[in-house]
C-alpha cells in the first residue's frame, strides 16, 4: 500500500491496534487459521456438506476415469518398462531413483509374479507371456485417481469457494494427459501424486504458522518432508518440488526475521528454532528417506544382471554370480592381450595400412600405420604388453603389471610398437594421432613416445592389473593425453573403423578401457586355476554416491533425437503429443495428449495472472490502490476512464475518492495463495529450458496440475469473490479484548474456517462463479470425451474421425 496506515487495516470490530502480547517469548496466536475449539454454535454439523459431497463425487469420477478399460490394450505400450527385475533380484540400472519401481515390484509380489517378462518390445503380448499387467497398471491408476481429490483438498484448505475447488479438481479429473499417463506402467503417476500431496501438506503446515511447535504444526511439517522425499525418490525432477517449497519457506523465514512483524518480533534464538525445525523437517527427513529407498534397492538387487556394466568393477564385485569377478586374472608382462573400450566396446586394433598423406580438410598426416577401433574379435586386436625396460631373461615370467607402471604395447600382427605424437588426429585437430613404429625406432629416438602409463580407475598404488575387473586409462607418458575413441567411423581408407586418438581431457569418463582376455595364456598356467571368489562388500555411502554419479551422467547423456520429443515452449499450448501404441487391424491407437480446452484456458490464465500482478505493482507505484481492504465495486470499474486517467495524471485527481475494485484481503490472497500456485507452476516448468536431454510432453504434467490450481484461484479473483479469513489481517492477539468479545471473535473465525459457503462468504453471491465453473467444465468435459478414443485406445476411428482430431496437426496414425 502507499502508506503504513493503508497496509495495516482496521477490523470493523476494533477501533485500535495494540502491540501483540507475548507468552514465553512467542507471539500469542490469533488462531485465525484454525477452528477455535470447534464448539461454536455458529458452525452447524452440515456446514461442510457441500464440500464433502463434491469431494465424494469427484473421487468416484476420478476412479471411474482412471480404471475404465484398464486391461486394454493387453500389449506393451510405449514406455512400459522392466520393473520385474526387482523380483528376480538381478541388478539393473535406471536413471531414476527406485521408489516408483519398488511400488510396481511390491504389486507384482502381491499377485505372485516372478518377473520373467522383460518388456522388450512395444506390442509384445501380456496375455501370451502370462503377465499380471492389470495389477501393475492398477498401481498408477490408484495414485492418479487420488491425485484429483488431493487437488480439491488443496483448494479447500486454501479457503477457496466450492466452485473454485470443483473447477481446479475438474480440470485435472477430465484431462486426457493425466488420465492416459496414469493408466500405464509408468512412473509419472507416482511423481504427480507425491508432488500434489507435498503442496497440500505444506498448505496445511503454513496455516498453522501462528501456533508454532504445536503437535499439529510438527505433524504437517514432517508430512511435508515425507511427501517431498517421495517426489524426489521417484524421479530426479522431483527436486523442482523442493525448489517450490524451499522458496516458500525462505519467504516465510524472511518474514519471521522482520523486527516489525505485526505478531511481534522474534529473538534470534526463537528464529533459530524456527529455522532448525524447518531444516530438520524439510531437508534432513527427506534426505534420510531418500537414502532408505536406495538401501532397499541395494539389498534387493544382490545378483549380477544387465546393469553391471554401468558400474565400476569394485561395485560389480559386490554382486553374486558376477562374471567379471569370476573371469578376472592378473596380467603379467609379455602377455598377449586384447584391449576393449568400455563405452563403445571397440577393440584396440591395427593393420598394415597407412594414414593418407592428406585428409579431406587439407591437413597432413604422419602417414604412419593406422591404429583404429574394431568391433569384432580379430588377430589384429592382439597386443603384447612390455615393461619400460626389458626384464632379465631368467626372471621375466610371472611379473604382474601394476597400477602406475610405464609400459609399451607391441602389435603382434605387424611387430610394431604403439606410439602417440604431436600430430593431429584425422577427425580432431586438437587431439593427437595414434600410430605404430618399428622396433628399432621404438628402442632409439622414438622411445619416449612409445611409453604409456596404466592408470586404474579408483585404483590403489601398485594395485595388480587384471583382466575385465581393472578399468583403466592408458595415458601417453610424455604428452599426458589419454587413449580415446568415439563412434564416428573413419572414411573408406580406414574401412569405416573407429578413430583412436589422444584426448587432452584426462578426466573424461569415455577414456576408460579394459583388458578382455589373454589369448597367450596356456591352459596349464597357474592363473587358470582360480579359487571361487567371495562376494565383496563396500560401504553403503560409497555405493550410493557411485550410483548417483552414474544416474546423473546417463540422464544428461539422453540427448539423441526422438520422433516424439518436444520442446518446453510447446507444452503449455499442447502443440505436440506422443504416439504410445497402435493396432493396424482395428485402427486403434493411444496418443498421449492433454485436453486442449483445459490446457489452453489454464495457460491463458497464467498470462492473465502475470498481467494482474504487473498492473497492481504499477498502480501501487502511482498511489492507486485497486486491491484494497475496503468494500469493492463492480469489476467494470477496474479499467474505467477515471481510474486510468488517475493512474497517468495523479497530480490532477484526488485518488482518495476512487474506491478500490476488490475488497478485504484481496492482495494477500492474490500474492500469497495464487502466487504460491504460480510459483509451483514456474518451478516445475522453467528449469526444463536449461536441459539439453530428451524432453517429452509428460514432463509438463506437474506444471499443468499447478496451472489448474491457478485457474480456480484466479477465476475466483476475477469474479470478485471476496476472500475470507485472511489471517495476516486478523492478528488481534488473545487477551486484548474482553472475554465476551474474544468468544465472539473466536466464533466468527471458526465459522469462516469450518462453515459452509454462506458462513465463509457472508452475503456474497456465488452465482457468477457457479455459472463460469459450469461453462468451463462443460467445455472441458466435451474436449475430454472428444479425444477419449485416443486416450483409452478404443474404439478405433475412421479416417474422417482421425482427421477431425488433428487440431494442431497432431501426428496421429490412420489419418489416410
Amino acid at each position: 500500500m502507499s502508506s503504513t496506515a493503508a497496509s495495516v487495516r482496521q477490523r470493523a470490530t476494533a477501533t485500535t491496534k495494540k502491540a501483540p502480547a507475548k507468552t514465553n517469548g512467542q507471539p500469542s496466536s490469533s488462531h485465525d487459521d484454525q477452528a477455535v475449539g470447534g464448539h461454536s454454535p455458529i458452525v452447524s454439523a452440515t456446514s461442510q456438506t457441500g464440500y464433502k459431497v463434491a469431494l465424494t463425487i469427484i473421487t468416484i469420477l476420478a476412479f471411474a476415469t482412471r480404471f475404465y478399460g484398464l486391461g486394454h490394450p493387453n500389449q506393451v505400450v510405449f514406455d512400459e518398462v522392466h520393473f520385474g527385475k526387482y523380483l528376480q533380484r538381478t541388478y539393473f540400472f535406471d536413471v531414476h531413483p527406485p521408489l516408483g519401481k519398488l511400488l510396481f515390484a511390491l504389486m507384482g509380489w502381491f499377485v505372485g509374479y516372478d518377473g520373467h517378462f522383460l518388456f522388450d518390445n512395444i506390442g509384445d503380448s501380456y496375455i501370451d507371456n502370462k503377465v499380471p499387467y492389470v495389477a501393475f497398471r492398477a498401481m498408477p491408476a490408484l495414485l492418479g485417481a487420488l491425485t484429483v481429490p488431493t487437488v480439491f483438498l488443496t483448494m479447500w484448505e486454501s479457503d477457496y469457494s466450492l466452485p473454485a475447488c470443483i473447477l481446479s479438481a475438474g480440470m485435472v479429473l477430465f484431462d486426457n494427459a493425466h488420465v492416459g499417463q496414469t493408466r500405464l506402467i509408468l512412473l509419472d503417476a507416482t511423481l504427480v501424486f507425491a508432488m500434489s500431496v507435498s503442496i497440500l501438506c505444506y498448505v496445511r503446515f503454513y496455516k498453522l504458522r501462528h501456533d508454532p511447535f504445536s503437535r499439529k504444526w510438527w505433524k504437517w511439517l514432517l508430512l511435508t518432508g515425507v511427501a517431498l522425499s517421495c517426489v524426489i525418490s521417484t524421479k530426479m525432477v522431483g527436486v523442482f518440488t523442493f525448489l517450490t517449497v524451499g522458496s516458500a519457506v525462505a519467504i516465510d523465514l524472511w518474514g519471521l526475521l522482520d523486527i516489525n512483524r505485526r505478531q511481534g518480533a522474534l529473538t534470534l534464538t526463537e528464529f533459530g528454532k524456527h529455522f532448525a525445525a524447518r531444516a530438520f523437517g524439510l531437508i534432513l527427513v527427506p534426505f534420510l528417506f531418500y537414502l532408505f529407498w536406495f538401501q532397499v534397492h541395494f539389498a534387493i538387487l544382490n545378483r549380477s544382471g544387465p546393469g553391471d556394466d554401468f558400474m565400476t568393477p569394485e561395485f560389480q564385485q559386490t554382486l553374486s554370480d558376477n562374471a567379471m569377478a569370476m573371469k578376472a586374472v592378473d596380467v603379467d608382462y609379455y602377455d598377449t592381450i586384447t584391449i576393449r573400450h568400455k563405452d563403445t566396446k571397440a577393440f584396440l586394433h591395427s593393420h598394415p595400412d597407412k594414414y593418407p598423406l592428406r585428409y579431406d580438410d587439407g591437413r597432413v598426416s604422419s602417414q604412419g600405420q593406422q591404429v583404429t577401433g574394431y568391433p569384432h574379435n580379430d588377430t589384429n586386436n592382439h597386443w603384447q604388453i612390455l615393461p619400460e625396460q626389458p626384464l632379465p631373461q631368467n626372471d621375466c615370467l610371472g611379473k604382474a603389471v601394476k597400477n602406475g607402471d610405464l609400459v609399451q604395447l607391441r602389435h603382434v600382427g605387424t611387430n610394431t610398437i604403439l606410439l602417440s605424437h604431436d600430430v593431429a588426429s584425422p577427425y580432431y585437430p586438437t587431439n593427437q594421432e595414434f600410430t605404430t613404429v618399428s622396433l628399432d625406432e621404438a628402442r632409439t629416438n622414438r622411445f619416449n613416445d612409445t611409453l604409456f602409463e596404466v592408470k586404474i580407475e579408483n585404483g590403489k598404488p601398485k594395485q595388480v592389473f587384471t583382466t575385465v575387473a581393472s578399468h583403466f586409462k592408458f595415458v601417453h607418458h610424455p604428452s599426458k593425453v589419454a587413449m580415446w575413441t568415439h563412434t564416428t567411423p573413419l572414411p573408406d581408407w580406414a574401412y569405416k573403423q573407429q578413430e583412436i586418438n589422444g584426448n587432452k581431457n584426462l578426466q573424461q569418463s569415455s577414456n576408460v578401457w579394459f583388458v578382455e582376455e589373454i589369448p597367450s595364456m596356456k591352459s596349464e598356467d597357474a592363473r587358470m586355476h582360480k579359487e571361487p571368489r567371495k562376494v565383496k562388500s563396500i560401504p553403503f555411502v560409497k555405493k550410493y554416491f557411485e550410483l548417483q554419479r552414474a544416474m546423473f551422467f546417463h540422464n544428461n547423456a539422453l540427448t539423441s533425437s526422438h520422433p516424439y520429443s518436444s520442446l518446453p515452449f510447446q507444452w503449455p499450448f499442447l502443440l505436440r503429443g506422443v504416439s504410445f501404441w497402435t493396432h493396424n487391424d482395428t485402427r486403434q491407437q493411444i496418443y498421449f495428449m492433454g485436453n486442449p480446452i483445459g490446457w489452453w484456458l489454464a495457460s491463458s490464465l497464467l498470462a492473465v495472472f502475470v498481467g494482474i500482478i504487473a498492473a497492481d505493482q504499477l498502480s501501487h507505484r502511482r498511489g492507486l490502490e485497486l486491491l484494497d481492504e475496503r468494500e469493492y465495486l463492480n469489476l467494470s470499474c477496474e479499467f474505467s476512464p477515471p481510474v486510468l486517467l488517475a493512474f497517468f495524471f495523479k497530480s490532477h485527481f484526488d485518488t482518495h475518492l476512487l474506491t478500490p475494485v476488490w475488497g478485504t484481503g484481496t492482495r494477500s490472497r492474490l500474492y500469497n495463495s495464487t502466487g504460491f500456485f504460480f510459483l509451483t507452476w514456474a518451478a516445475h516448468y522453467l528449469p526444463f529450458y536449461l536441459m539439453g536431454r530428451q524432453l517429452f510432453l509428460h514432463h509438463y504434467l506437474p506444471s499443468h496440475l499447478a496451472s489448474c490450481l491457478v485457474t480456480g484461484a484466479l477465476m475466483e479473483f476475477v469474479l470478485n469473490v471476496d476472500p475470507i479469513g485472511v489471517d495476516e489481517d486478523d492478528d488481534t492477539p488473545d487477551g486484548i479484548v474482553d472475554g465476551k468479545d474474544k468468544r465472539k471473535s473466536e466464533m466468527m473465525r471458526a465459522a469462516r474456517r469450518m462453515g459452509g459457503v454462506r458462513e465463509r462468504l457472508g452475503s456474497q453471491s456465488l452465482m457468477a462463479m457457479w455459472i463460469a465453473t459450469g461453462i468451463i467444465l462443460t467445455a472441458v468435459i466435451g474436449g475430454w470425451a472428444f479425444f477419449a478414443p485416443l486416450t483409452y485406445g478404443k474404439p478405433g476411428l475412421s479416417v474422417n474421425q482421425v482427421l477431425a482430431r488433428k487440431w494442431l496437426g497432431y501426428d496421429l496414425h490412420f489419418a489416410k
